[in-house]
């Protein structure tokens, strides 16, 4: 356990000192889009942090960083409680 944890702390740290070397302009696909004008229609769902925001937070930096560690904990989260689910149906079961 002691290990997950510091796999954990070594990834957020790893945000916060990376994040703000990320590039703002805009990917491939964005600009092949863009160069074609090709509008981007209304989003059916915005999603929990669209843009890669937290909107409760005003400075940019801070909302972009709670935004990335919060996403890197859910999709630990998720992945940790989908290796339960496999492993437990991989359990061979007991001869009584």
């Amino acid at each position: 356990m002691k290990k997950f944890l510091a796999v954990i702390v070594l990834l957020v740290v790893f945000l916060a000192v990376l994040m703000p070397f990320a590039s703002s302009n805009p990917d491939g696909l964005e600009k092949v889009a863009e160069s074609l004008g090709v509008e981007e229609s209304a989003p059916f769902w915005e999603g929990l942090m669209s843009d890669y925001s937290v909107e409760a937070f005003k400075n940019p930096y801070v909302s972009t960083l709670v935004a990335g560690v919060l996403g890197t904990l859910l999709v630990l989260a998720a992945t940790l409680a989908l290796g339960f689910v496999i492993a437990k149906r991989a359990e061979p079961a007991k001869a009584d």
